[in-house]
């Protein structure tokens, strides 16, 4: 990992770390400074979205500018989320009303890798009904469906809908969740998501769900399979330790750890140790061996 102002102990940093082949040295010293490597070499990059471009509809500062960077230096990328309240057309609406280069074929969403998935079974929805356009592949039934898909309902998760779908999953159905995520960072502070609620079915039906999203590493695998890059040549930027840092490790990503969105000093979560910490998504022209330029 490479590290900065949340170092332990205040002591100088000096390591020697092995990116794509290439090793690069980080040299610092607590408190003040984050310290990145002059050059991380990777061919292609996996970008999260909610907390890491952007928070509710306000651009993190630096975040276009860095796109545009990428652009002008030909480093391809791909949009890997986690979003399950909205549709991908809907995705690609608000990235483009908030200045960034975007189109659908580049992002990649739960529902639109879980229409390939199951493409033909039956489900009943506990969804938002936005994510419908999305999941045309799928059977929408209250009768003895195959599976129980879930997603981020939001103060729609209440007590009927719930108990409904672990009445579906009693009666033979199986769990089935878009993502696990714990909670997401809004404009005014922190917020449940999917996972708590995904938790409670699994609790009361003894099942443990099958998950499609990050950190699962067939999630990745496609959108690696989208960019024509092997796993080492690419890099995870996200602001969730665990979906993206430590599930694009798990796949062979590198997992960059941004300090923005639902990222917490002092929280820690097993298994994520970045391979590099950028206090936004705007240090990572200049750890990608490139200066911004002035737009955006």
């Amino acid at each position: 990992m490479v590290s900065g102002d949340d170092e332990p102990g205040g002591k100088a940093l000096l390591r020697t770390l092995a990116v794509g082949g290439k090793n690069y040295k980080d040299v610092g010293s607590h408190p003040r400074c984050v310290f990145i490597p002059a050059v991380m070499n990777v061919k292609g990059l996996l970008i999260d979205l909610d907390g890491t471009l952007y928070t509710g509809n306000v651009p993190i500062e630096g975040a276009r500018k860095t796109l545009a960077c990428l652009k002008d230096a030909g480093i391809p990328y791909r949009y890997v989320t986690n979003t399950t309240r909205q549709s991908r057309r809907e995705i690609v609406a608000r990235l483009d009303d908030m200045g960034f280069p975007v189109l659908e074929e580049l992002v990649f969403t739960p529902a639109t890798a879980t229409n390939i998935k199951m493409r033909g079974h039956s489900c009943y929805p506990l969804v938002s009904e936005t994510l419908f356009e999305d999941l045309g592949g799928l059977q929408f039934t209250s009768m003895s469906p195959e599976f129980v898909l879930v997603g981020d309902l939001g103060e729609d998760f209440t007590y009927v809908r719930l108990d409904a779908a672990f009445r579906q999953l009693m009666s033979g159905a199986e769990l089935v969740a878009l993502q696990k995520n714990r909670y997401w960072k809004k404009e005014d502070g922190l917020s449940l998501d999917a996972g708590p609620f995904v938790a409670a079915l699994e609790y009361a039906s003894g099942q443990v769900a099958t998950v499609i999203g990050k950190p699962e590493p067939p999630f990745f695998r496609a959108a690696l399979a989208d960019l024509g890059l092997s796993a080492w040549e690419v890099a995870m930027v996200g602001d969730d330790a665990r979906a993206d840092v430590a599930g694009a490790q798990k796949a062979g990503l590198l997992g960059v750890q941004v300090k923005t969105g639902k990222y917490r000093v002092g929280i820690e979560t097993p298994g994520a140790e970045p391979d590099l910490v950028l206090n936004s998504i705007a240090g990572l022209p200049e750890a990608l061996g490139m200066q911004a330029g002035d737009k955006g």
